[in-house]
Order: C-alpha cells, then sequence, then structure tokens
C-alpha cells in the first residue's frame, strides 16, 4: 500500500456539535425588523459601536431616525418597564445583526490578524468557547443539537464541573445586566465547554 491511510476522524466527530450559524451584519436601510435588534452604528472607514440595541425606525421631515438603546439600558427599559433615553441616529449609519446561514461559512481559523474591508461592519466566525482566552462577561451560544440559544452571557471562566467536564456557567443577558443594576445575583446554569460558542 503506498501513501497515507486515510484519517478516519478528519470530520467533525459525532459528540461534537456543529458551529452556531454565523452572525450576519444587514443595513438597517434594508427592509428588517429592528424593534429589539442588536445593532452597531458608525461610519464607513471610521469604526463601529456594538452593544446596542434599536427600536422601531423614526421618520422626521424627509429623514428615517432609529432610535438606538445601550443594551444594558434596553433590557433596564424592558425589565422594569420604564422610559430610557434613545438617541437618533440616521438609518444609514445603522448596520443591524441577524442570524446568518451556514452556507458559505469559513470553518478554517486563521490565528493573527484578520484584515477586513471598512466600508461595513464585520464579525467574526463563532469560535469554541475551548479556543478562547477568556469568557467571562462575553456573549454566548449553547449548541444543545440542532437548537442555538442565544442571548445569553459567559459568567466564568472555565473550570473543572462536578462531572469532571470542563465547563462555564452562563445566564440568560437580562440576569446578567440585571446583576450591574440591581446587584442580583443572576441564575446560572453549568455547561460543558464543547457544547458553548463566543458568538
Amino acid at each position: 500500500m503506498t501513501g497515507p491511510l486515510p484519517d478516519p476522524f478528519a470530520d467533525q466527530p459525532d459528540w461534537a456539535p456543529q458551529p452556531p450559524h454565523p452572525l450576519a451584519i444587514v443595513p438597517a436601510t434594508e427592509r428588517v425588523e429592528l424593534r429589539g435588534q442588536r445593532v452597531l452604528v458608525g461610519l464607513p472607514g471610521l469604526g463601529w459601536r456594538g452593544d446596542l440595541r434599536a427600536d422601531d425606525r423614526v421618520v422626521q421631515g424627509a429623514r428615517t431616525y432609529v432610535p438606538v438603546i445601550p443594551e444594558h439600558e434596553w433590557y433596564r427599559a424592558e425589565a422594569e418597564q420604564v422610559e430610557v433615553f434613545a438617541p437618533l441616529v440616521p438609518v444609514e449609519r445603522v448596520w443591524v445583526e441577524k442570524v446568518g446561514s451556514r452556507l458559505g461559512q469559513d470553518v478554517t481559523r486563521t490565528h493573527g490578524i484578520r484584515l477586513v474591508s471598512l466600508d461595513g461592519p464585520t464579525h467574526p466566525s463563532p469560535t469554541p468557547v475551548f479556543e478562547a482566552d477568556a469568557v467571562t462577561g462575553r456573549r454566548v451560544v449553547h449548541v444543545e443539537g440542532t437548537q442555538e440559544h442565544r442571548n445569553l452571557r459567559a459568567v466564568t471562566e472555565t473550570y473543572s464541573g462536578a462531572e469532571g467536564d470542563i465547563c462555564v456557567r452562563i445566564t440568560p443577558e437580562v440576569e446578567w445586566y440585571r446583576w450591574a443594576w440591581r446587584g442580583q445575583s443572576p441564575t446560572t446554569l453549568e455547561v460543558p465547554v464543547h457544547l458553548l460558542w463566543i458568538e
């Protein structure tokens, strides 16, 4: 026999979940739902700001604006039913994070510098938690079979769980932010790292 033997484990093993769908960044000028969506604001060539949520478009005169709220304020407004200040940002300066498709998803990860275009905001592909340097406070996706649970935050770094698995404790984002504005400790869930991805 000549040549190397094929690697039977070259494809994804049965126990490892598929990565979650990547995020797609689309202009708010497109016909997309805005209320409660994560958005980025900025200018091509200048930069982008994230951790924001949007409300429905507002038309004033001939211009369309998007009320944009820092994410922690949006969660407080929704949970406590209070009014919060939302500056109006011209719609052409707002991009919306949507769950994209796996088609064409780049599964190869490169380490080091990743060059992007400054024409619009970009988002990296989901990263397995076990490949991350730090996870506390990061947005994570919990993959269970074909289900993807989003709007979660990691509240610990990796540790050895009671069953011997390497785990991270996670919490729903609303509880993550409530922890900040009320000091109320969140309820957490211990999840093995192979089921978690940084969004």
